[in-house]
């Protein structure tokens, strides 16, 4: 590419000149092409220690005037083709003008001028697509498609410098991280090492700091372990590997490819050695960080954030915090955790202004709301951006209807069980003291004082607002008026595989209360799970959501509760209510992880009994509603609203370690569950007024001597007081670990399922199976990034058994026939693996799931003679061959399956039930089919099978005894279906002859033969096969080419050519090849023999009468090799010289 030329004081240290004119030096950069010698292995080392082929490229052209030592660089490139097209350029263009100068110095300005230009009309050409990132980014980019042989739609997103370890001894090279791949490539002293792995393969990725690894970054798939070290930033590099491992983990489970954001603001500037793509997954991680502490929807995006201060008039001071603006809020968090947080809903502000400045109060911004709050912030370092932004913001938001206060417009919640009593009235006082000293509704400061208020207890009647406010439930139910009605209008009459879960779990959901005791209350919950179910296919519904509905629908209405359960399964609980209920095993490992921290001698003893997987799950599902007593569990509700996830783990640590030194004494699992189950069902609220309503559990598990009954608050209290020093961002890291390892143990579950399914109907071993799975798994996932007609979550239904979830198209099908399949025909293998395809597409989708795949590579690699005969023969009969491949063989169909009644004789008969009911027992009578029942081949799909033969048998090393066997075969055949056509003449004449009607072509055109075939009878026939077999070798009319066309066709070159008109079997010679006795004719346009046909068992009985055909197709493949063939080509490219055919390819 052209560069901006740039002064170069050493023009040929470490390059070499390969062309040269007056005003020009073409140079090659030592250590890139043939030779170098040692000279050049030291700067290939040299250029992959230090980057400098990122920076400089292998090529290069100078300019120099006269006898001056500066020269100026003004083009590179990264192959010879790319930097020989520019140098033609430049001497079309250019020579002839610069000999008219005669000054040194106006020749330099009119190159650089000229230059410049060329580069300033590129820049406006790809302005769209490269202005975010720099060249020399994108020069690395370059480098890591060539050097792994990556397509074009994978993107880098960044490169460090590191070294691997490979044994004992660590290569220094460079790491590329890209959207689907981990790859290091190091070159050192002639020596290369590469290394992809793709992150869908990723089981654990850790950070640590060793002796012998410090600051190292351990990646570990399910084979193997990947140690690299040295990194300049280890930190930003493991950050990234957790997020693009993190995208890897989503495609798995969600099958939904990385797509990038294209709704983040634009940098303002190109940053260097950054990508658009590294920029998108900064953004986003600040994104997420963004909606989680301020539990806002997925949809919100932060456009900045600002260090600031705000004015608090319940304590008359400053607080130092951090100012966020996004599309749809104003958000501020204090420096101090828990000591003030707020959000400010930009459809609730009304005025934003800069107030006056002063040396208490600098560069103040006051932000006013409909409901008379006013906000200051201060001490803002660009405040008049800051204002602008937000006033763009606010002329975006859409005018909302008059926000009514919490305490006017809510409706009134269900009336309480029992009157309330003094101490819930104590509550509700504290409560409204507070909102009238902290505001109330969506504009409330959160201080430490509203958490020790939840601690306490939320009263009754306030406790649906509270849950809707701490929820973030308030602000997308307030964004999107109406959306509830339409959702459960949606669902009405409805019938599907979650609507039939939800009608079974309906009379289940707290029966115990007397709200869900009458049609009302279940009508209610089963339109909130129903709408849920609607709006959130992908979930539908889960177990256990119909508990926690219930839970809601006491304390709200349908609608707020339908949105708390949007903010409980979206944003609160990710992964919870799946089909796999994913993000309760992810916490449920992170609990595990959390024990063996804080409670370690239990933790070991517990794994012992394999306790504390069964308890957690059921703990996590439903927030302990199910395993506590409600008025109990309710408080725990209440504090989850406000902390998030972070409570469940404190209090569940605080259960086990209430009850550690009994646990201790258990001595197997059913003794530890009840310890556990009784001292839950014991958990009571002291302070509620309202009759207890004991759980289930307890009924039925409560012995003689009750036991001593715990206090919810106390427990909460100690819960705080143990383990309040765990923090929200240690969970979330904790996760992503987890994450890893659960994902990986589904996949590995899902495959062992397919496997056991598959075990009975197929021939291969598990591990053949296991390893088959694999690369099928690895092409649908390859879908999701590489693209595909169809998107791979078209192709994905959860709902079907495993074996049949993941499909793939015909285009990845072929990839996978090529490189696993045994019948491998050359230029032909993409027509059979498209026959093959159509034959297994049973349901006629343009799709294949695993076990209609490995049907097809059983018949290849395990049946015997007959099964693959078989398969041959009926990949060339419709529907595997196709009306294009085969023009003739509809009518050759519709000729043998005529009915042979004659028109006019036909009976009509009534039948009885009895006759209809044999037809139906017929019909569901499972049928083998057998070789009798194969259809038979006629002339234009034999001549087919006969290509495909000859093309198979083209790379055997008995390539020649095969081609003679099959000669014999395809002759002897050609005179039995010569035989039966008289036969068939003779005794069945048709009254109206309507085949030789349809004759493509009249007798004048038929194509003459040269002179009178030995065969007599069945020459046009042989003529047709010679032919086609000829086409077969050569697929061109078989014709005397030239010198020059035949040079570069090595498969012509070594054969020497004969006619087949005199063709004998004995003729053939180990390095013939034949051509057909009319050379000019193609196959196409000879009248083929409508009425000819073989069947399956002729077929079969003339290749039993050739040896080699026998063993060829008795002899068994190895599968083994060419999945581990396959393997290999995805973990390591080939390892070749950088040649100039490489590096033209890189830049074409």
């Amino acid at each position: 590419m052209w560069i901006t030329p740039e002064e170069v004081l050493l023009a040929n240290a470490l390059w070499v000149s390969e062309r040269a004119n007056p005003f020009f030096i073409l140079q090659r950069r030592k250590g890139h092409g043939k030779g170098g010698g040692i000279t050049g292995l030291l700067v290939g080392t040299m250029d992959v220690v230090l980057d400098s082929s990122a920076r400089v490229a292998p090529y290069r052209i100078l300019h120099q005037t006269g006898d001056s030592q500066i020269f100026c660089s003004i083009a590179c490139g990264s192959s010879r083709k790319e930097i020989t097209e520019h140098w033609e350029w430049l001497e079309t263009n250019l020579l002839q003008t610069l000999s008219v100068f005669d000054n040194n110095e106006d020749i330099t300005t009119f190159v650089k001028g000229k230059i410049s230009g060329i580069i300033a009309e590129e820049n406006k050409s790809k302005a769209a697509l490269e202005d975010e990132d720099s060249g020399k980014f994108r020069e690395a980019e370059l480098k890591m498609r060539k050097l792994f042989g990556m397509p074009g739609e994978e993107k880098l997103v960044n490169y460090y410098s590191c070294s691997y370890w490979k044994g004992r001894v660590p290569r220094q090279g460079w790491v590329y991280l890209s959207v689907n791949h981990l790859c290091f490539y190091s070159l050192l002293l002639g020596k290369e090492v590469t290394l992809v792995v793709q992150w869908t393969e990723v089981t654990r990725l850790e950070k640590n700091a060793t002796l012998l690894f410090p600051e190292s970054v351990r990646v570990s798939t399910r084979h193997t372990e990947h140690y690299f070290s040295m990194f300049l930033n280890v930190n930003d590099t493991f950050k990234l590997m957790e997020q693009l491992a993190t995208i890897a983990m989503r495609q798995l489970l969600d099958n939904e490819g990385f797509a990038a954001d294209h709704s983040l603001p634009k940098a303002c500037k190109t940053l260097k050695n950054v990508s658009a793509l590294k920029r998108d997954l900064d953004a986003r991680a600040k994104n997420e960080r963004y909606r989680a502490l301020f539990r806002l929807t997925q949809d919100e995006r932060l456009d900045g954030h600002t260090d600031c201060t705000l004015w608090t008039p319940f304590a008359k001071m400053h607080i130092v915090g951090q100012l966020f603006v996004s599309n749809n809020y104003i958000c501020f968090c204090s420096r101090e955790e828990d000591l003030c947080q707020l959000i400010i809903p930009l459809r609730e502000v009304s005025i934003v202004e800069k107030a006056d400045s002063s040396s208490v109060l600098p560069c103040p911004v006051s932000i006013s709301t409909k409901n008379k709050m006013t906000f200051l912030f201060a001490n803002l370092k660009d405040r008049d951006f800051l204002v602008q932004r937000i006033s763009d913001f606010l002329q975006r938001t859409p005018e909302s209807g008059h926000s009514v206060s919490q305490s006017e417009g809510r409706s009134p919640p269900p009336p309480p069980l029992s009157p309330p009593q003094t101490k819930e009235k104590m509550k509700e006082e504290l409560w409204n003291i507070h909102f009238l000293e902290f505001g109330r509704g969506v504009c409330m400061y959160r201080t430490s004082k509203t958490r020790e208020l939840v601690l306490n207890g939320i009263p009754e009647s306030l406790r649906g607002e509270l849950w809707l406010l701490f929820s973030g439930a308030q602000n997308e139910m307030d964004t999107h008026p109406g959306y509830y009605a339409e959702r459960v209008e949606q669902a009405m009459g409805r019938c599907t595989l979650a609507t039939e879960e939800i009608e079974r779990d309906l009379h289940r959901s707290m029966p115990e209360h007397h709200a869900f005791q009458n049609e009302m209350g279940i009508a209610a919950l089963r339109r909130v799970l129903t709408a849920y179910a609607c709006r959130n296919p992908g979930i539908g519904y889960c177990q256990a959501m119909n508990i926690v509905t219930s839970v809601l629908l006491l304390y709200c209405t349908e609608e707020e509760a339908f949105w708390l359960l949007v903010a409980l399964c979206e944003r609160m609980l990710p992964d919870y209510y799946n089909t796999r209920v994913v993000g309760a095993l992810v916490d449920q490992g992170v609990f595990e992880e959390l024990t063996r921290a804080c409670l370690p001698f239990l933790y070991e003893h517990m794994q012992e009994l394999g306790v504390i997987s069964t308890i957690s799950l059921s703990w996590f599902l439903t927030l302990f509603l199910s395993v506590m007593p409600f008025d109990s569990a309710v408080l725990l509700v209440d504090c989850f609203f406000y902390e998030g996830i972070k409570v469940i783990f404190q209090v569940a640590l605080a259960v086990l370690h209430a009850n550690m030194d009994t646990l201790l004494d258990c001595n197997d699992e059913g003794e530890a569950m009840t310890i556990l189950g009784r001292y839950l069902d014991n958990v009571v609220n002291k302070q509620t007024m309202s009759p207890p309503i004991p759980h289930l559990h307890a009924l039925l598990t409560s012995g003689d001597e009750p036991p001593p009954q715990i206090d919810v608050f106390q427990l909460i209290k100690s819960s705080c007081d143990k383990f309040g020093s765990l923090r929200a961002d240690v969970i979330e890291q904790m996760r992503f670990h987890q994450r890893l390892k659960v994902i990986q143990s589904l996949e590995d579950t899902a495959k062992r399922s397919v496997v056991r399914a598959l075990m009975t109907d197929s021939a291969f071993s598990i591990e053949e199976l296991e390893e088959l799975y694999v690369h099928f798994k690895a092409k649908h996932i390859m879908s999701c990034y590489w693209g595909a007609s169809t998107t791979a979550a078209e192709r994905h239904d959860p709902s079907l058994p495993y074996l049949e979830q993941y499909r793939i198209d015909l285009g990845q099908f072929c990839q996978l026939f090529g490189a696993l399949g045994t019948w491998l025909c050359g230029p032909h293998t993409a027509t059979l693996a498209a026959r093959l395809f159509r034959l297994l597409d049973m349901n006629k989708d343009g799709l294949i799931n695993f076990k209609e795949f490995v049907t097809g590579l059983s018949g290849m690699y395990h049946g015997d003679m007959t099964e693959k005969l078989k398969l041959l023969y009926n990949l060339h009969l419709p529907p595997a061959l196709c009306p294009e491949e085969a023009e003739s063989a509809l009518e050759a169909t519709q000729f043998f399956t005529d009915d042979d009644t004659p028109q006019g004789t036909h009976t009509h008969q009534v039948k009885d039930y009895k006759y209809y009911l044999r037809m139906w027992a017929m019909e569901n009578e499972p049928k083998k089919e057998t070789i009798k029942d194969l259809r038979r081949m006629n002339q234009e799909q034999f001549i087919e099978l006969c290509k495909t033969l000859y093309n198979m048998f083209s790379e055997d090393p008995l390539e020649q005894e095969l081609y003679h066997a099959i000669a014999t075969v395809a002759s002897l055949l050609l005179r039995i279906g010569e035989v039966g056509k008289k036969f068939t003449n003779n005794g069945a004449k048709k009254p109206t002859d309507t085949t030789n009607a349809q004759a493509p072509a009249p007798a004048a055109e038929l194509p003459q033969p040269e002179k009178e075939e030995p065969n007599g009878e069945s020459s046009s026939g042989q003529s047709l096969v010679c032919r086609a077999l000829a086409e077969a070798q050569l697929e061109t009319p078989p014709q005397q080419t030239s010198d020059e066309e035949v040079k570069d066709d090595t498969s012509v070159s070594s054969y020497s050519i004969v006619s087949t008109g005199s063709l004998q079997c004995e003729d053939i010679a180990d390095d013939t090849v034949l051509i057909g006795c009319a050379g000019d004719q193609q196959r196409r346009g000879s009248i083929l023999d409508g009425d000819w046909s073989i069947t399956f068992e002729q077929v079969l009985a003339s290749m039993l009468t050739e040896p080699p055909l026998v063993d060829y197709f008795e002899k068994k493949g190895d599968i083994q090799a060419r999945m581990a063939s396959c393997k290999m080509q995805r973990v390591e490219r080939q390892v070749s010289s950088s040649s100039d055919h490489e590096l033209a390819q890189l830049s074409t």
